[in-house]
């Protein structure tokens, strides 16, 4: 049984990404891993000019974005070597405008299956005001080995003969 303590491979993998500002949409916006624990996650998005909607305020796709990504980091903790998800759902109720604070989104897988998970997500501004809620869905799929060509097959099968 895995230790709940330890990161998994992908977990850690991603991570070392963000730390490395590999990830260029993450680096674009200011997002943050702040915590992560096994199934769980909270991502912050620093408050910025380049954010503001024509309102004046935080732009909605900025704080989508925290919704997902905390998703996304809480679903890795989970996964075991080989596995990769993709976002296939996001439902998302805007509730309150963010005019001037950083953006926290905490996630928690509250169903991880065999092809899919669920998590549950809470936006909140750095006053502690609810900025969104969301109910995201992702599709868990295995990397498998690339089946070698027809071209690869027949030169085998010619060297052998």
């Amino acid at each position: 049984m895995p230790d709940p303590n330890e990161l998994s491979a992908p977990l850690k993998e991603f991570l070392l990404k963000v730390a490395n500002r590999e990830i260029p949409f993450w680096s674009t916006i200011g997002m943050e891993v702040v915590d992560v624990k096994s199934g769980w996650a909270r991502v912050r998005v620093r408050f910025g000019q380049h954010l503001i909607n024509a309102n004046g305020v935080m732009h909605g796709g900025a704080v989508f974005s925290a919704a997902d990504a905390a998703t996304a980091v809480a679903l890795r903790s989970l996964l075991a070597e080989g596995e990769r998800t993709a976002t296939t759902e996001l439902k998302i109720n805007f509730i309150k405008p963010v005019a001037e604070f950083d953006i926290v989104a905490e996630a928690t897988i509250v169903h991880r299956g065999r092809h899919t998970a669920v998590g549950d997500v809470t936006v909140t501004d750095a006053a502690g005001n609810l900025v969104a809620k969301a109910l995201t869905t992702y599709a868990i799929t295995r990397i498998t080995r690339k089946p070698a060509s027809r071209a690869d097959e027949t030169l085998k099968k010619e060297s052998c003969e």
